[in-house]
């Protein structure tokens, strides 16, 4: 477990940078594949016969079926407005930094690139390929038009970033089970403008199931390392938003941190260059990941279902379903808002549904802090 408290100012900050995430150019996108301003996702679901599909699919514990079909919603207990801090959005004039031409290094590589180079949504940014097997094209290289290369996004093997999910080691049916809940409109996003979402949508819609197949094979494979830092203050930098990602602001102020994560970016130029070794900090509130193993463990104190009941004794998941260490906590915060919301209604969603429904703001914020610390 990797936990540092601050109990003063923040003095350890992310160098400022301008982000490398050309998502706010939603140009190469088709009209009818970007929700308009204003226009939600949300999507009303039939609970009943979801459940029962997902249930026929779900080969972990049958005990947890039988469970979370009885669970019983306090009313009021669900929290309807989204947690801000885990959906960062590009502010008004959002602009990519120019690039001068000079080439760009990352630690321990020999490999080089131009900013426009590591722009290029079909040419995934290979800083070490020691890391990882060959990447398949369509992980290397996409498919023109319509399918950005996975490795440009995700990076070359796997890990994403606090905008998208980390791939590394996840179960290959979960990887093929999830393409096709973003291809059926089974899974969306709480909030129709985030571009990272839409994107994923769109080249669901236009990715063969072979590539889907060798996409799963290829980062189901390959193992997970730890990417974040926890460090509990009271008091943060002050940040802005670039490229759907938190980063610290230049100058030093600082603000409390209120009932909220923040994640950063721990090097910035490593992460404007797409390093996939690039490593984040997750400042959070006091006493949250202590808080958080009580409710992981526990069930949120008997308002949910401990977390191992599905994601296996360690968490680290199992053949079908999904790790939940060492991960973002903005994305799984996003994950736990959007089933519960009914946007993200796939496989597994409905027996989700009733175990995540009556936690608090604050037990989520507690919870991805928590799982945040462990390791892969």
């Amino acid at each position: 477990m990797d936990v540092v408290v601050l109990t003063l100012t923040a003095s350890c900050r992310p160098s400022p940078f301008l982000l490398n995430f050309p998502l706010g150019d939603r140009s190469s996108l088709k009209p009818a594949e970007v929700p308009t301003e204003g226009k939600s996702c949300l999507t009303s679901r039939n609970p009943t016969s979801k459940r029962k599909r997902a249930m026929k699919t779900l080969r972990l514990v049958p005990l947890f079926a039988a469970v979370a079909m009885n669970f019983v919603s306090a009313p009021g207990n669900a929290q309807e407005a989204h947690p801000a801090w885990a959906y960062p959005m590009n502010p008004p004039g959002f602009k990519l930094a120019n690039d001068d031409g000079s080439i760009r290094r990352v630690p321990d590589s020999t490999a080089g690139y131009t900013l426009t180079q590591t722009r290029d949504r079909f040419a995934a940014t290979d800083w070490h390929p020691e890391d990882h097997p060959p990447m398949p094209e369509v992980v290397a290289k996409g498919r023109k038009p319509d399918v950005f290369a996975c490795g440009w996004c995700h990076r070359a093997d796997g890990p994403g970033a606090p905008e998208n999910a980390n791939l590394m080691g996840l179960p290959y049916v979960y990887i093929v089970q999830q393409m096709k809940d973003f291809r059926s409109g089974d899974r969306k996003t709480s909030i129709a403008k985030r571009a990272p979402t839409t994107l994923m949508i769109a080249g669901s819609k236009a990715v063969s199931d072979t590539d889907i197949e060798d996409v799963a094979r290829y980062f189901s494979s390959l193992k997970p390392r730890a990417n974040y830092r926890v460090v509990e203050a009271a008091v943060v930098p002050k940040s802005t938003v670039l490229g759907w990602v938190n980063v610290v602001k230049e100058s030093a102020e600082t603000e409390p941190i209120g009932q909220r994560i923040l994640e950063v970016p721990e090097q910035s130029e490593d992460y404007e260059s797409r390093d996939s070794r690039a490593r984040y900090i997750v400042y959070a509130p006091p006493g949250s990941v202590s808080r958080g193993m009580k409710l992981v463990q526990t069930g949120a104190e008997g308002r949910s279902l401990p977390c191992a009941t599905c994601h296996g004794p360690e968490l680290k998941g199992t053949d079908t379903i999904p790790p939940i260490v060492g991960r973002s906590p903005s994305y799984l915060a996003r994950q736990i808002h959007d089933v519960r919301t009914g946007a993200r209604a796939g496989t597994n969603a409905a027996l989700m549904k009733p175990v995540v429904e009556n936690l608090t703001d604050s037990d989520i914020v507690a919870i991805t802090a928590y799982l945040a610390s462990l390791a892969p």
